[in-house]
């Protein structure tokens, strides 16, 4: 329990509101946006875009998430995009390598679709490599391309 008392507490909470209030017609700050620059959407981004088994077609989520993100940035100097395309341990290594390529090149194209520049991607394939823990366990959720995205505000 505090020691102050209720009378105590009304007095000090009185002056308070007086010093703060006198600040707001001091003529230092005018409105929020002086005190609070708007945040920039112009960041680093990281997404991922994920496929159906054996498969390199955009879903309709994929095509969502692509949109979205081409939305967030086209305002930007997109710098670079790194497109790693990536598959499960299911079939042969050759076969998920040429897959996880497949799969980076239908995320490129759609990033291109939505205005992104071509020069700025970089394409990498993985395939299954990773896709199996040291003790044998298949790693979940590996059919998909890792999106990273460099931006930065345009001067």
């Amino acid at each position: 329990m505090s020691s102050m008392s209720r009378p105590g507490f009304m007095a000090v909470a009185g002056a308070a509101a007086l010093a703060l209030a006198g600040c707001e017609g001091s003529g230092v700050f005018r409105d929020r946006s002086e005190l609070v620059a708007a945040p920039t959407t112009c960041t680093a981004k990281r997404f991922d875009i994920y496929f159906g088994e054996g498969q390199a077609q955009l879903t309709e989520p994929a095509r969502q998430a692509i949109r979205l993100t081409a939305d967030q940035l086209k305002d930007c100097d997109i710098r670079k995009v790194q497109v790693i395309g990536l598959a499960s341990a299911t079939g042969s290594s050759p076969a998920n390598q040429t897959l996880s390529e497949r799969r980076a090149i239908a995320v490129t194209a759609a990033l291109e679709a939505e205005g992104w520049p071509l020069p700025a991607f970089e394409i990498a394939v993985v395939g299954d490599s990773g896709a199996v823990t040291a003790d044998g366990r298949s790693e979940p959720l590996r059919r998909r391309t890792e999106v990273i995205v460099e931006a930065v505000p345009r001067r």
